[in-house]
């Protein structure tokens, strides 16, 4: 706001000559001494040249080739041969920047912390200019001068293992219900997920435990797992001891108590890489919805009625069936089977897989066998487009060998299939023999947009049975209660079909066989999505067959439609839900949902259904609400038969060397946002992250091996607090906790009056505050700057000389919005 006219013509001036220096225009530079009380005329030759300051040290973000390198670093620049700044770039900058530095002779014999004059004397056409204004150093560099590098490569050397601290992840949830043959008595059921963790060096202690409480039960701790990993970027892998799942790509996911050393796929490009299943399913009223693998309760929620979506759960196996549990408000449940399973086994040429266990076998059931075993396996890419993979598992009673390959097939996707020979001995003496063959394949079809992301079949005999089946099952095939657990043949398929503007169309499917039984379960979902106008909607159809059922097969068909008011409300939309069953009745819903506030932080929904059949109407009403220290929510709801509250809240805790920092949920890798002095700052595109009073917060979810930009709103900082830079760029490994210090600067906004020898300071003269604020003095010797101290130093450039004068803001003005002062320049 206080620049004035003498600098908007100084602006002019500088785009007219160095903007559009090829049409020889010309400024009159002695214009701008018109009317100048000081009578002093500047030299700002400097500052019309493209890149012109002056030399220094600048903090700067360097690109190469067009890519941002990971952080910003302080560069030295001198004055060049044609008066503009030139960065002293040496040899050791070039080759930590990728350049083969060995290509050329005479750049590999200097010395590598020397800086060298004009790095285009080494490598021909390479060139390296800043922009002063974006505070950013482009580097050119021919690509044959350049180490090849896969699209997405980040350098190890910028992989930050973190700092020290101990995290908590927390999931709370509960209801309380009353029944209106009940009345005065609430059913009381609550539920935690807590996950906790302790980060030293690379070394990550994690645990995963859940509680949960009903009236009739009580309540009962679940200590899922309990792990210490560390990675090991030598070899592209992970170790982990402790509890944890094998892999899933040849032989089937267990979870066992041991150790492994696994490749680490995360590390690779993006470019170079080869999942959590999405849950679909519908509900008849307001259901709470559980899932479970490998009989631990692994995610719960409550949903409304209608069609539901769960693409948020956290990563367990590459493998293992999800069992999904609805259970309605009337306390009916039903249940089905996800598969879960990763695709076709493949790898690139000349990369690999590979994973060693040595442990104990893990399982939920109390009469389970649990012997110690040894696994390894190993997957290989070779030309052509085909791979070989194959792997071993031995226990004292039960060994098996996998052996088989994978095969581009150009247009026609990629296919796997492998042989697996297995021998259990069971504690009766009984032995069995057998062998399973599986069929992988998958195909995307750009020209039609169809994806086929999963087709699987696995085809076993009768004496076959898998290493969890064999535990399960240790008391022999003729011992056995659990008729449908002998696994026979399983089939699935998903595809996915985009229909242009049209819309999306699904299909998947699901039917496990068994020895045991000659039936088998089911599952078979179709659906179609689409929008109109910005109108979206949805068809959905579930056809569900269980043996552990013993009513006929439940098939649910649901439509919902979706209008956005934005013209009314915004960010607000009107929404009408149908859904109708084979065991229930028809149910229609219509509903208002949105979000609301600054940031979105608040999201709310309100709804109201009827039944058929006389079955009465039913209603919810929910929000939940997103700031810095986590997500609070909370609903009502009610039918003919009960009404129920359900509450919850989640985030995290990070205790670290500065002191505790409360935060949304966190992800597997997080960013310590540390800001002293900057309270109430937000985190550019995260909703909700704002500091805390000390100036900290918490990004809650980084990539890991990935380049990742912390932001701050520089817009939403306290006026007496500014940044040197205002964003900054991280690296974590997995599991880290990494540090994006901002260095803020705490002061005052000060216009200072400047005077040299009686006289006001030349107009264009550049005012240096100690600490890093500068500014452009005006034509009455007036400089305006911020993130001034109490007591400091400023150094004012009067062309080829400088002056510099002692700042000291009296108390009496402190809590003034811009503070004047004037200072004599000595």
């Amino acid at each position: 706001m206080f620049i004035n006219t003498r600098l908007k013509i100084l602006a002019v001036a500088i785009m007219a000559i160095s903007g559009n220096a090829s049409a020889k225009e010309i400024f009159n530079l002695h214009a701008l001494e018109i009317g100048n009380p000081a009578g002093q005329p500047v030299d700002i030759s400097r500052l019309i040249l493209p890149g012109g300051q002056l030399p220094g040290v600048y903090h700067v973000r360097i690109a190469v080739n067009g890519t941002p390198l990971a952080d910003a670093e302080n560069i030295s620049f001198i004055e060049g041969d044609k008066g503009n700044l030139t960065p002293q770039i040496t040899p050791a900058m070039l080759s930590r920047w990728g350049v083969k530095v060995e290509a050329f002779p005479e750049l590999n014999r200097a010395p590598q912390e020397k800086p060298l004059r004009d790095i285009g004397e080494y490598i021909p056409d390479a060139t390296a200019v800043i922009n002063f204004e974006a505070m950013k150093l482009n580097v050119t560099i021919p690509q044959a001068a350049m180490d090849k590098q896969a699209q997405g490569w980040v350098d190890p050397s910028l992989w930050d293992e973190g700092i020290p601290a101990v995290l908590l992840n927390y999931n709370l949830s509960g209801s309380d219900t009353w029944r209106r043959d009940q009345p005065g008595k609430a059913e009381k059921s609550y539920y935690a997920n807590l996950q906790g963790g302790i980060n030293i060096g690379p070394w990550r202690l994690r645990n995963s435990s859940t509680w949960d409480y009903n009236e009739t039960d009580g309540g009962h701790w679940n200590t899922i797992s309990t792990s210490l990993s560390r990675d090991i970027q030598s070899l592209r892998s992970q170790f982990t001891v402790g509890d944890t799942y094998t892999d899933a790509e040849i032989f089937d996911s267990v979870k066992m108590r041991g150790l492994q050393l696994a490749s680490d796929d995360s590390m690779l490009p993006d470019s170079q890489r080869g999942f959590a299943p999405v849950i679909r399913g519908i509900a008849k009223s307001n259901a709470q919805v559980t899932i479970k693998q490998h009989g631990n309760v692994i995610y719960q929620t409550y949903v409304a009625p209608g069609a539901f979506v769960i693409d948020d759960l956290y990563p367990t196996s590459n493998s293992g069936d999800l069992d999904v549990t609805i259970k309605e408000a009337d306390g009916s449940e039903r249940h089905f089977t996800q598969a879960f399973s990763s695709v076709p086994v493949m790898q690139r040429e000349g990369q690999y897989s590979y994973a060693l266990v040595a442990g104990k076998y893990s399982s939920s059931s109390s009469g389970a066998n649990e012997p110690d075993f040894i696994q390894g396996t190993l997957i290989y890419g070779l030309p052509h487009g085909l791979s070989l993979y194959g792997g071993v598992l031995y226990s004292r009673d039960y060994a098996s060998a996998a052996v088989g390959a994978g095969m581009s097939l150009g247009e026609l996707g990629s296919v796997s299939a492998d042989l697996t020979q297995a021998k259990t001995t069971f504690n009766t003496g009984d032995s069995a023999q057998g062998r399973s063959v599986r069929v992988q394949y998958a195909k995307s079809i750009d020209s039609t947009d169809t994806n086929l992301t999963l087709a699987a079949s696995r085809f076993s005999t009768a004496d076959y049975y898998s290493f969890e089946d064999a535990n399960e099952n240790f008391y022999g095939p003729d011992a056995q209660d659990n008729t449908d657990s002998h696994k026979r043949q399983k089939l699935q398929l998903q595809i996915n079909q985009s229909v242009g503007d049209w819309g999306s169309f699904y299909l998947s499917g699901y039917r496990q066989s068994y020895w045991d039984n000659s039936g088998s379960d089911r599952t078979l979902s179709a659906g179609w999505n689409g929008s109109v106008k910005g109108i979206t909607y949805s068809l959905s159809y579930t056809h569900t067959h269980s043996l552990d059922v013993d009513e006929d097969d439940d098939r649910q068909v649901a439509f919902s439609l979706q209008v956005p008011l934005s013209r009314f409300l915004p960010n607000a939309w009107a929404s009408y839900n149908m859904n109708s069953s084979t065991h229930g009745s028809t149910r229609h819903q219509i509903g208002l949902s949105g979000t609301a506030l600054e940031d979105n932080n608040l999201s709310y929904s309100i709804q109201e259904s009827f039944n058929g059949r006389d079955v009465g109407t039913s209603g919810n009403a929910s929000a939940s609400w997103k700031g810095t220290y986590g997500e609070v929510r909370g609903g009502y709801n009610y039918d003919a038969d009960s009404h129920q509250i359900n509450y919850g809240a989640q985030g995290g805790i990070i205790a670290h060397p500065w002191g505790v920092t409360f935060s949304q949920s966190l992800g597997d890798s997080v960013v310590l946002v540390k800001a002293p002095g900057a309270a109430g700052a937000k985190v550019q595109n995260n909703t909700g992250v704002r500091t805390d009073w000390r100036g900290y917060t918490v990004v809650p979810s980084a990539q890991a091996y990935r380049l990742n930009r912390v932001a701050i709103d520089p817009e939403s900082l306290p006026d007496n607090v500014d940044l040197d830079n205002a964003v900054k760029t991280v690296v974590p490994t997995k599991g880290a906790v990494v540090v994006a210090d901002f260095n803020s600067r705490k002061g005052y906004r000060v216009l200072m009056h400047l005077t040299h020898h009686a006289k006001p300071v030349p107009f264009g003269a550049i005012a240096t505050m100690e600490g890093g604020a500068n500014g452009i003095v005006d034509e009455k010797g007036q400089v305006y700057l911020s993130g001034v101290p109490a007591k400091g130093h400023v150094t004012v450039s009067l062309g080829q000389k400088t002056c510099s004068a002692n700042v000291s803001i009296p108390k009496s003005k402190i809590n003034q919005p811009v503070i004047e002062i004037d200072e004599v320049c000595k």
